[in-house]
């Protein structure tokens, strides 16, 4: 404990001399949004806080020793702990692949939260790992690393030593991310390879490296880095098609071609090129349209569909696997918030919040010996349940993408503050010198209103924007200060421009109402059931049973928050948003009368 302690108080010190982390944008290139650094935001309540939180107690009790095992037995190193066993073990699929996200999530859930304990956490983990290299900069857990896909570790060493770095003050982190690279050589290719569907060869994953190798390289100087990155870039056969609109998404491994996104999007930002920006742009939209669940998850099967034959209808049929969803959460939100910076439309903004409320909140907790969430299912009378090995990929991304949601909820503009996503939370920023805090208070998404107060040390002028959103059939009631607030619209945000005091107050109404959407174009009458932001289930369903309930027959539950039911036949049917739903069996998609 009091080794944790001094490394707790070392990695404190080192932050106040540490950069926040950025995105280096290319000097031709004006962001419309900019993300927020981690420690500006803090939740404050809410179903994404409690979620957060326990996330938070769940890596921070993993063991180090557990976690550092399969690296000291290769390295020869005395080595305690029990074993982890599943994909992680020294005899899993992907050995030791999922350390750098752990130590990842743990240094952002520190950075947000001040938490010492994770900051102590990711050091004493960083220097176990940098123990087991040796003078040869060994850095994978399995003895023969060509046969464990590493690209794909590689890069999860690199997210997991830069936020070590920029977020817990690691200074030995920086140390050793050219080390990791130059060790990780011999084993990568010189240029970027696809993945083929889910098990088909060649299973390495080079096109997700790019954006943290030209992270790196702007931490390091490393020019290697840079050219690799270059390297790596699936230009000819990925992004070039898609910024010329053509569609080329279906067949291909779901998560890793959208996480690759995030690839170009950072190849925009730090080569000027804005074909990147198209690539982003129309594979978004393609997998808005063609490919996207009511949840806003993608992928049955981990594969990308053939758009207009009717294959998601048929996936609830064929399979129970249709979303791999911390993993495909976490691409699709970094995806959302490159997109909205790129182009402050907030129509990625809904696009983030469909995927945060019914996808990512969704998952079952993991247990506290590897048991993890996997794929969301949305067959009828399905249920939650973990993967069949411990330790799979998405134990690694639920970290990273919970430590997020303080990213999604604001952003700063070119002259003020825009409010993404409602969630109660707290943030603070500095306008012309003054600092500000503006605290949300809600119960959104069960709640229609939206309340904003502004603490300034003295008047301030500067823009709030508000995202409206476009599931709103009704027009939303904006005040200000208690009274009807006149207001600008400007890429589907309302923008109130004023000097701002404090305990100024924005209240804002969004009605809710049940609307239904299909499951694709071809069968218009399978829907699922929406309500504002959240994707409803139909939890205990009755044998057979697959008919929508009447939308004007639903009614809030007595004495509950976001329970509706009907009754028919003298059974009561009980809808609830995906996220209640624990143990129980649900239906996701019904036939619409």
């Amino acid at each position: 404990m009091a080794a944790a302690t001094a490394l707790a108080g070392t990695a404190t010190a080192a932050l106040a001399g540490t950069t926040q982390p950025h995105i280096t944008a290319h000097a031709t290139l004006a962001p419309a949004l900019d993300e927020l650094p981690y420690g500006a935001v803090e939740l404050t309540g809410g179903p994404l806080k409690a979620q957060y939180d326990r996330v938070h107690a769940s890596y921070l009790a993993l063991d180090n020793n557990r976690l550092l095992k399969v690296y000291r037995e290769r390295a020869g190193l005395p080595a305690p702990g029990e074993p982890m066993g599943g994909w992680y073990g020294p005899n899993g699929f992907v050995p030791g692949h999922s350390l750098g996200q752990y130590i990842s999530g743990l240094a952002r859930i520190g950075r947000a939260t001040g938490d010492t304990d994770c900051h102590a956490k990711v050091a004493e983990l960083v220097e176990g790992f940098a123990a087991t290299m040796g003078s040869k900069d060994v850095v994978f857990a399995a003895p023969n690393a060509q046969n464990v896909w590493p690209c794909y570790i590689l890069d999860k060493h690199l997210i997991g030593l830069m936020d070590a770095f920029q977020l817990s003050g690691v200074t030995q982190a920086r140390e050793l991310l050219p080390r990791v690279y130059h060790g990780a050589l011999p084993y990568i290719p010189q240029h970027g390879r696809d993945r083929v569907g889910k098990s088909k060869p060649p299973y390495d994953e080079t096109y997700i490296l790019p954006e943290n190798l030209f992270s790196a390289w702007e931490i390091t100087g490393d020019r290697a880095m840079y050219q690799r990155a270059i390297a790596y870039l699936l230009d000819r056969d990925y992004f070039d098609p898609l910024a010329r609109n053509q569609d080329v998404l279906p067949g291909k491994q779901a998560y890793s071609h959208a996480m690759a996104l995030s690839s170009a999007a950072k190849a925009r930002l730090v080569l000027g090129e804005e074909k990147y920006l198209a690539t982003i742009r129309n594979a978004w939209e393609f997998l808005r349209t063609e490919q996207q669940y009511a949840s806003g998850g993608w992928g049955p099967n981990e594969l990308f569909v053939e758009p207009h034959q009717g294959k998601l209808y048929e996936s609830l049929h064929t399979t129970h696997d249709h979303f791999e969803t911390p993993c495909g959460s976490y691409a699709a939100t970094r995806l959302a918030r490159y997109l909205l910076c790129a182009t402050g439309d907030s129509r990625y903004a809904d696009n983030l919040e469909r995927v945060v409320f019914n996808a990512l909140l969704m998952v079952k907790e993991p247990d506290s010996n590897g048991d993890y969430f996997y794929y969301s299912n949305y067959a009828a009378d399905a249920q939650k349940g973990y993967y069949p090995e411990k330790w799979p990929c998405c134990s690694g991304t639920l970290v990273q993408g919970v430590a997020d949601y303080v990213k999604n909820i604001y952003f700063r503009s070119p002259n003020g503050l825009a409010v993404t996503l409602y969630a109660p939370s707290r943030v603070r920023f500095i306008q012309d010198g003054i600092p500000i805090t503006v605290e949300q208070h809600t119960a959104y998404p069960l709640s229609e209103k939206v309340t904003l107060t502004v603490t300034c040390a003295s008047p301030v002028s500067f823009a709030v924007q508000l995202r409206i959103p476009g599931w709103l059939t009704e027009r939303p009631t904006l005040l200000l200060n208690g009274e009807p607030a006149a207001f600008n619209t400007s890429r589907g945000f309302a923008v109130l421009q004023r000097t701002w005091r404090t305990g100024d107050t924005i209240t804002l109404e969004m009605p809710q109402t049940f609307r239904t959407e299909p499951i694709d174009d071809l069968h218009p009458n399978t829907v699922a059931l929406m309500h504002g932001p959240l994707m409803y289930v139909e939890i205990t369903p009755a044998p057979g049973q697959a008919t929508l309930a009447p939308m004007d027959q639903l009614h809030p539950l007595s004495g509950s928050n976001g329970l509706f039911c009907q009754n028919a036949s003298g059974r009561m049917r009980l809808h609830v948003p995906v996220y209640f739903v624990r143990n129980e069996s649900y239906t996701t998609y019904f036939n619409k009368a």
